[in-house]
């Protein structure tokens, strides 16, 4: 499977989310960090999802960018 995941920079590191996976967030104190940890998020965060019998959400969020004129 393919999850979109934002990964947004603090004040003092970083964090991410799956939009597809509610509650599934990581946090780490670099952009490498942060990545490695969220992928383990959702292994586990799935794992748990279908222990508990729970549906697994396709993944169905796009990431696209725009560019504006400043």
């Amino acid at each position: 499977m393919r999850y979109a995941i934002v990964i947004e920079r603090t004040e003092s590191n970083f964090s991410a989310y799956v939009p597809d996976l509610p509650g599934c967030v990581a946090t780490g104190a670099t952009l490498e960090e942060t990545e490695t940890a969220i992928r383990e998020a959702i292994a586990f965060h799935i794992e748990g999802m279908l222990e508990d019998g729970m549906p697994v959400p396709p993944a169905s969020s796009q990431v696209e960018y725009i560019e504006i004129a400043a």
